[in-house]
């Protein structure tokens, strides 16, 4: 296989991962947002040392659009890419249905808006697609900025792995609870298409790329130093 195949085949099951073993644990209820959350991120810093040397473990479509719009990877790779990422992302979507034999087991994971969550000290919370969009923006930021200045710049060296894992560890912990923190198109796609709960689609096929956007713009012109 070519330098290109590697990476496409990397990303692929590094995707499939970061879905089967994150959406898993969250249609399982294993530890609740904390389980959930460190399932992500735990995920995110192994595969960064197993893959990274040959694809930079991006395993999201955001990511990707991030590091093509900061001028770190050309168009065609990066689409490339992508396709492999949701390819990843419905595999181990079905795949959960496979072995959960349901999606009635926790929608399969399915990243679902807050519907009525009940605050600590009493309230409830309702998210609406506006504010979803903000949210999956937002936290993807968070992501696509710490991937950009530990990894794309290398500012966090042999720690970039885990500084990109525990971003998307601490964006679940608060994020989780209202909209599933997807932060990743491939992570919504795959559960959604397998449990065929495609609500509000949208808000995290576009809110995350957006939120990708946005932190490759703010690294590219206002953050990035010259060394």
């Amino acid at each position: 296989m070519n330098e290109m195949s590697r990476a496409m085949v990397a990303e692929l099951i590094g995707t499939f991962a970061l879905v089967f073993i994150g959406a898993g644990a969250g249609a399982l209820g294993i530890g609740g947002v904390v389980g959930v959350a460190f399932a992500h991120g735990l995920v995110i810093v192994a595969f960064a040392y197993s893959y990274g040397h040959i694809s930079g473990t991006h395993i999201n479509p955001a990511v990707t659009i991030g590091v093509w719009a900061a001028g770190a990877m050309g168009a065609g790779r990066a689409a490339s890419y992508i396709v492999a990422q949701l390819v990843g992302g419905v595999l181990a979507g079905y795949a959960l249905l496979a072995v959960l034999g349901s999606p009635e087991v926790g929608q399969l994971g399915a990243t679902l808006l807050a519907d009525g969550l009940e605050g600590a000290n009493g309230g409830t919370v309702t998210i609406t697609p506006g504010v979803g969009f903000f949210l999956e923006a937002l936290m993807t930021f968070f992501l696509v900025t710490a991937v950009l200045h530990c990894a794309v710049a290398g500012k966090a060296g042999n720690f970039a792995g885990l500084a990109i894992g525990m971003t998307l560890t601490f964006c679940i912990l608060m994020d989780g609870p209202l909209t599933g923190a997807s932060l990743n198109p491939a992570r919504t796609l795959g559960p959604g298409l397998a449990a065929n709960n495609l609500a509000d689609l949208w808000v995290y096929m576009v809110g995350t790329p957006v939120g990708g956007i946005v932190a490759a713009l703010v690294y590219r012109f206002v953050l990035r130093t010259k060394d």
